[in-house]
C-alpha cells in the first residue's frame, strides 16, 4: 500500500479560490475585510510567516497591514496597539504573532483582544465557546487539519483518533474538533507510559509535538491516515516533520507532507477567520 497524499498546497489553493469569491461578494456590497497582525522584534521565522499571511490576504482581496514593534517594545506598548487595533472599525481580524520577548505576556496579550476580531481563535472567550459548541473562532491549525481531512472525505465518526501533544494551540482544540465529529480521542505526551501501543491502534494520528522522527513505520497501523504537524528546520534549514514520511507512507492510507501539507492550510484559515469576522460584524450570512 501507498498512501493517498494529502496536498495541503492544493487543498489550500482550491480552498482560497472560493474565499477570493466571498470576498468580491462582500466588496460588492461596500466592504473589504482587513487582518492586522502584530509582530514583535526581529525573528527571521516569525516575520517571514507574517509575510506570508500577508501576502496571502491581499491575494484574494483582503486588506492587510503589519504593525511592527521593535524587540525592546513594552508590555503596555503591546497592549496600547492592541486596544487601538479593538477599536478601528476598519479592521475585521487581529492577531499577534508569537512568540514574544520575555518582558511581554502572552496571556495579558491574548486575553487583550477583542474575541469578535481573535481570528487565531485563542482569546478565552473563543475556547470556551469552542468546548461547550457554540459558534466561535477555531483556532487555525486544528481547523486546518479538519479541512484536509473533510476535502479527502475521511470517515471520521467513530474511529479511533491518536493526537500526540496536548498543547492550546494544536493538541487540546483538535481532540474537541474530533470529537464533535464522533471520533474516540486519545492525547499522548511526555509522561504517556506505552506511545507506541497508542499509536498502533490509530485510524487518524495528529502528531504535533516538533520532534523529528517521532512517528515511524513501526507505530503506524496498515491504512492509518497521518497527519503531520511537525516543522523543524534542521542544520540546513530544511522542515522536518514528526512523521519519519518516506516509510510511513509505504503503509499508511493517506499522509500529509511536510513542507506542503497542514501548513498552507493554518495561513488559509487565519483568512476564513477574517472573512467571517467580517461577515459577523456585517450581520451578514
Amino acid at each position: 500500500m501507498v498512501a493517498k497524499i494529502l496536498d495541503g498546497k492544493q487543498i489550500a489553493k482550491d480552498y482560497r479560490q472560493g474565499l477570493k469569491d466571498q470576498v468580491e461578494a462582500l466588496q460588492a456590497k461596500g466592504f473589504t475585510p482587513k487582518l492586522s497582525v502584530i509582530l514583535v522584534g526581529n525573528d527571521g521565522a516569525s516575520q517571514s510567516y507574517v509575510n506570508s499571511k500577508k501576502k496571502a490576504a491581499e491575494k484574494i482581496g483582503m486588506i492587510s497591514e503589519i504593525v511592527h514593534l521593535d524587540v525592546t517594545a513594552t508590555e503596555a506598548e503591546v497592549l496600547g496597539e492592541l486596544k487601538r487595533l479593538n477599536e478601528d472599525e476598519t479592521v475585521s481580524g487581529i492577531l499577534v504573532q508569537v512568540p514574544l520577548p520575555k518582558q511581554v505576556s502572552e496571556q495579558k496579550v491574548l486575553e487583550a483582544i477583542n474575541p469578535a476580531k481573535d481570528v487565531d481563535g485563542f482569546h478565552p472567550e473563543n475556547i470556551g465557546k469552542l468546548y461547550i459548541d457554540e459558534q466561535t473562532f477555531v483556532p487555525c491549525t486544528p481547523l486546518g487539519i479538519m479541512e484536509i481531512l473533510n476535502h479527502a472525505d475521511i470517515d471520521i465518526e467513530g474511529k479511533e483518533a491518536v493526537i500526540i501533544g496536548r498543547s492550546h494551540i494544536v493538541g487540546q482544540p483538535v481532540s474537541k474538533l474530533l470529537l464533535q465529529k464522533n471520533a474516540t480521542v486519545t492525547i499522548l505526551h511526555s509522561r504517556t507510559k506505552d506511545m507506541h501501543k497508542h499509536l498502533k491502534d490509530a485510524d487518524i494520528i495528529v502528531s504535533a509535538v516538533g520532534r523529528p522522527g517521532l512517528v515511524t513505520k513501526d507505530d503506524v497501523k496498515e491504512g492509518a491516515v497521518v497527519i503531520d504537524v511537525g516543522n523543524t528546520p534542521d542544520e540546513n534549514g530544511k522542515l522536518k516533520g514528526d512523521v519519519e514520511y518516506d516509510e510511513v507512507k509505504e503503509i499508511a492510507g493517506a499522509i500529509t507532507p511536510v513542507p506542503g501539507g497542514v501548513g498552507p492550510m493554518t495561513i488559509t484559515m487565519v483568512l476564513n477567520n477574517t472573512l467571517i469576522a467580517e461577515k459577523l460584524r456585517r450581520g451578514i450570512e
